[in-house]
């Protein structure tokens, strides 16, 4: 999987650099192309000598490589390759990145890069466990970038862990298993919703609910790295929650019936629609032009139905297309998701309960179960980021190859 893959390979000033060698061994064995840049804290720990001569690649490490006007582009970089693999990173280098510092060549490589950007920390326990630096991780998560978590060989389900970095053959395998899913749903359009409706009462009241949109955006970013064409329609969310991907085309809605309208149009030309939205199921029957006074007497607020965005795109579901949706429970969980499975014409649907902790709304985390008509998967607590993985590798197992 990665045979001709351009990876740029960032090193930083840490004592794990010396395993740099090893993974530039492994990338290029399996027929990868290696470009180092490296920061001057990096060359105190490695010589550009060695990685050139592993990489028959001179080493960047500064903006200009001689006095006659010459230098190196950053954006050109940012262009040519189809990975940037930053390892060791240090906790500087990392805080750097989170908070654009380009102050050295790796920094402004990593702020031009077009490519999928995978970091693996290096450093001690208690730097790595520091509320900064882990906030700094959870930032370039957000960004969309890859934290491959020390210890795991796995892409980061929980900011924890001991802070030396991931072994390289587990890193390697981590580049390996990205391209290899990079494809698994290359040409498919996927439908998703994300975040809360609000429903207004008058002109500055609103029912809605606690959605954060995490889990919808997260859903999004995996489908548009596999491949995958994403119409995102989002709910009104916080303006941290940002998409980064190409491939990810966002329409912003307030209420239930414009997020009805968004997917009623878009779903006839989906492979897939993916509901996550927390979607308001009444709203007033009547909005206020003025904002309400109180007058001391009680408020009556009469409620109508909302349209029914799942079961709508339930009865007009071709052949072909494929329908997930969410069930957030707090009583008799399975058996209300087992009921909108068959009601809303699901190909399978995702459990999560309020009685667990670190699921539901606000939060980074969530744990699910997947049901379907045969059975069902539990999964336990894990970043909304890998939530999102397993979600996708079940209904990327369901969607017509071509």
């Amino acid at each position: 999987m990665l045979q001709g893959k351009k990876i740029v390979l960032g090193i930083t000033g840490s004592i794990a650099a010396y395993k740099s060698c090893l993974i530039i061994r492994q990338l290029i064995k399996k027929g990868a192309e290696v470009q180092v840049v490296i920061t001057p804290a990096g060359k105190e720990f490695i010589t550009p000598i060695t990685l050139s001569a592993l990489t028959s690649k001179p080493v960047i490490s500064e903006f200009f490589s001689q006095r006659d006007g010459t230098w190196h582009s950053h954006v050109d970089l940012g262009l040519w390759a189809d990975a940037m693999l930053i390892a060791p990173a240090t906790a500087s280098t990392i805080g750097k990145m989170a908070n654009g510092v380009a102050d050295n060549m790796l920094i402004t490589t990593y702020l031009s890069m077009k490519a999928p950007v995978f970091i693996a920390p290096a450093m001690d326990l208690d730097m790595y466990a520091h509320p900064s630096t882990q906030q700094n991780l959870k930032t370039l998560q957000s960004y969309g970038n890859h934290i491959i978590e020390p210890g795991t060989g796995f892409l980061a389900s929980k900011l924890e862990g001991k802070g030396r970095m991931e072994e390289p053959e587990n890193i390697v395998a981590v580049l390996e298993k990205f391209f290899s899913q990079q494809e698994s749903m290359k040409g498919k359009k996927i439908l998703i919703t994300a975040g809360p409706t609000y429903e207004k009462i008058d002109p500055v009241r609103f029912i809605g609910n606690y959605s954060s949109g995490k889990m919808g955006f997260a859903l999004a970013n995996e489908c548009a790295q596999r491949g995958a064409q994403v119409e995102l329609v989002c709910g009104p969310v916080s303006s941290s929650m940002q998409v980064h991907h190409p491939n990810i085309h966002r329409i912003d809605v307030e209420s239930a019936q414009e997020m009805y309208e968004a997917c009623k149009e878009r779903y006839p030309s989906m492979d897939s629609a993916i509901l996550c939205a927390a979607v308001a199921d009444y709203a007033p029957e009547t909005r206020a032009d003025q904002k309400i006074k109180r007058t001391g007497d009680d408020l009556v607020i009469r409620l109508k139905p909302n349209p029914d965005i799942a079961a709508s795109l339930g009865q007009i579901k071709k052949e072909g297309q494929t329908l997930v949706g969410f069930a957030l429970e707090t009583n008799d969980e399975e058996s209300n998701a087992q009921a909108k499975l068959k009601k809303k014409n699901f190909d399978f649907i995702v459990l999560n309960s309020l009685k667990d902790k670190g699921a539901g709304f606000q939060t980074d985390t969530n744990k699910i179960t997947i049901i379907t008509a045969e059975g069902k998967k539990d999964y336990p607590l894990k970043s909304k980021v890998e939530v999102a993985k397993d979600i996708v590798d079940e209904l990327s197992a369901l969607i017509p190859k071509p």
